[in-house]
């Protein structure tokens, strides 16, 4: 298990190439229940045996937040596997009404600019890449009050948005000859309409949800399309804290609805979906990795990805804060990934 389970700590030694990783024969559900027995009740020991050991306090709870990030993980495999299904099978995980939305009209509210705070102050626990706290300087903006529907992002498909460059960025506009797209992900034609496969089975693409799925560069390409932009990572914290965001309105994994609603308490900037940005993931200046060998969990992936904010319908509660930044690569699209709009001021 040091061997199969070791995803890319080159540091603790050799790891199973990650092409392989869908090759092995899973160990059975028995294994895999003995296996998290005996980790539960080795921790155990070890916490009892140093209550006080601060350094092992921060690796637990930096354990436990990497398990929070797997929650979300699962959910979002289990949701690409069961797509690809073979016959089109693609059993539901659990039956349930989809969260009614009711959507206001799309506006922007004007931001103020200027000498501002970015970061986490570290009066709570947060990732290495969150810190420090430091100044930036923004142009006065501003934001839309909402996330991107599925009715405008199906007005942007409707006026040809895939079938013309002008809209895309290069490596963009590559992504769409090479993987075909034409829509988001799990989208479909059928019956003379869209259909969205969803863990809660195919349902009818529902105009006035978020849409997500989509890649860094169809948001993109919408935003051009739309007349506005994305914001950038600076922006959305900066507007998200302007607008009082609130976590406790938001839609997360707790509340076990896997597809996201409109949550309209503090203009829904933390939940739902997660907002695409401008932003390439950079160490922020003064940046500190964590120590040893945990300097591999963020910072070697400052590299060729873009950062999003705000956490999806499928991120524990617990786990999300203004300040989070999440990462994909641009054309990463399995994920709850969505469109939150912005232009100058």
């Amino acid at each position: 298990y040091h061997y199969l389970l070791n995803s890319y700590y080159h540091r603790l030694g050799k790891m199973l190439p990650r092409p392989n990783r869908g090759k092995i024969t899973n160990p059975t559900t028995e294994l895999i229940y003995k296996y998290r027995h005996s980790v539960d009740e080795r921790m155990e020991k070890l916490l009892v045996r140093k209550p006080t050991d601060k350094r092992l306090e921060n690796l637990v709870t930096i354990g436990l937040n990497h398990e929070q990030q797997h929650q979300e993980l699962m959910v979002t495999e289990i949701k690409h596997i069961r797509w690809q299904n073979l016959f089109h099978l693609r059993p539901a995980l659990e039956i349930k009404a989809m969260p009614e939305v009711a959507v206001p009209d799309l506006k922007f509210n004007s931001v103020p600019g200027g000498d501002v705070s970015i970061g986490q102050d570290e009066t709570e626990w947060c990732y290495d890449n969150e810190t420090p706290r430091h100044r930036r300087f923004i142009q006065p903006f501003q934001a839309a009050n909402r996330l991107i529907t599925n009715r405008e992002y199906l007005a942007f498909m409707n006026d040809n948005g895939y079938s013309n460059p002008l809209l895309w960025l290069s490596d963009g506009w590559e992504a769409v000859r090479k993987y075909h797209w034409e829509a988001p992900l799990y989208w479909e034609w059928r019956d003379d309409r869209w259909w969205q496969w969803t863990l809660h089975g195919n349902q009818p693409v529902n105009p006035d949800a978020p849409v997500t799925h989509i890649s860094f560069y169809e948001a993109q390409a919408f935003a051009t399309w739309l007349g506005v932009r994305l914001l950038t990572e600076f922006e959305w914290e900066t507007a998200a804290l302007h607008s009082g965001a609130n976590k406790k309105n938001g839609q997360f994994l707790e509340d076990r609805i896997y597809e996201p609603g409109l949550q309209f308490g503090r203009e829904g900037w933390l939940g739902s979906a997660w907002a695409w940005t401008t932003s390439h993931f950079e160490p922020y200046p003064g940046f500190t990795p964590f120590p040893g060998a945990l300097m591999e969990y963020n910072a070697k992936f400052m590299n060729n990805v873009r950062v999003l904010r705000g956490g999806s319908c499928a991120t524990p509660r617990s786990h999300i804060r203004i300040t989070y930044r999440n990462f994909w690569h641009p054309e990463t699209r399995f994920q709850y990934t969505g469109i939150r709009c912005g232009k100058d001021a």
